[in-house]
């Protein structure tokens, strides 16, 4: 097990548990958009954090957006295995013949 995979598993029961508990049941109480919201926001901050290039600042906010991520897929019943199944079968694929691959909008 990681720490991704307790952290994930810590959000999951935190679901439809009193939102005054916790700031994950909270978050998920909100709704998936505003969780959606919350993870964008995070990922500014570290988007902010990298083109300071501040390491520090980015770590702290490199997990925070994970985290976030963490909740969001919660929101929406993704599971993380679901996510990690996806980046697998992509390993090893060419970033740019995976992304040609993919059906058009």
């Amino acid at each position: 097990m990681s720490i991704l995979h307790d952290l994930a598993a810590t959000i999951d029961s935190r679901k439809g548990t009193d939102p005054d508990s916790s700031w994950t049941a909270k978050l998920l109480s909100k709704g998936p958009e505003k969780c959606a919201e919350k993870f964008g926001e995070e990922a500014v901050e570290a988007i902010i954090e990298a083109v300071k290039n501040d390491k520090a600042g980015l770590t702290a906010e490199a997990a925070d957006v994970l985290y976030h991520l963490l909740v969001m897929l919660a929101a929406r019943d993704v599971a993380l295995d679901d996510v990690l199944a996806e980046l697998a079968r992509r390993q090893g694929i060419s970033g740019i013949s995976e992304k040609a691959a993919r059906p058009k909008d």
